[in-house]
């Protein structure tokens, strides 16, 4: 397969593009900036260097033109304020489905957030309600496409611990943590399972392996 990853240098995309370039798929990585292309190259992944809060749909779209599926991974990360929440996590997220639609690329696949569906409680960091916010609404946007086989992936607390390859993956999974590592391992489990378009689902560490709970939510 030929796969393109929005927010290519990001920590769970980094790991993505390594799992999918070792078993020899074709995997592209959209950065921002041009010094980042090192560490897709020693990924193996080909970078390209496109900023998703300023291209059109047209540039995007001709970096997706040919490929099978798009993983929209990108965010603003920690340290930006609550605009630019709004401007990547939500329009860069719609801006590239518009993109995949245009491409023809139906397989899209989003990583969310835990939370993201309703009002962040009284109380929520006011960045971090944003940042809410902006995944809820990218969601929602993703879910009302029919030109799209989408699947929404929204991973608990992340964790730098080395991945344990068992998770609990369900619509409703309940609070808790999961590894990077553990995630990008069902990104590539989703992205082989065309039966879990259509779906979103909660991700956290569990009991069960990546393949097997993979299996059990698709269609």
């Amino acid at each position: 397969m030929r796969i393109v990853i929005a927010g290519g240098h990001g920590q769970i995309a980094l790991r993505l593009e390594r799992l999918l370039a070792r078993r020899g798929d074709e995997v592209a990585g959209v950065i921002r900036r041009p010094e980042q292309a090192g560490d897709l190259l020693a990924a193996g992944a080909e970078p390209v260097v496109c900023d998703l809060e300023s291209a059109s749909v047209g540039d995007i779209a001709r970096h997706l033109e040919g490929a099978d599926a798009a993983v929209f991974a990108a965010g603003a990360g920690p340290g930006s304020g609550i605009e630019r929440k709004d401007t990547v996590d939500r329009g860069a997220a719609t801006l590239f489905a518009d993109a995949a639609e245009a491409a023809g690329v139906r397989r899209f696949v989003v990583v969310s957030s835990m939370g993201a569906d309703g009002q962040p409680p009284e109380g929520t960091d006011p960045v971090f309600a944003a940042y809410l916010r902006a995944k809820g609404a990218a969601d929602a946007d993703v879910r009302s496409r029919a030109g799209l086989d989408w699947t929404i992936l929204r991973p608990g607390r992340l964790t730098d611990d080395p991945g344990t390859g068992l998770v609990t993956l369900d619509e409703s999974t309940g609070r808790g943590e999961v590894t990077r590592d553990d995630v990008a391992a069902v990104l590539m489990g989703l992205l082989d399972t065309p039966g879990t378009a259509g779906r979103t689902l909660e991700l956290i560490g569990g009991r069960t392996p990546v393949e097997e709970a993979v299996r059990a939510v698709a269609g």
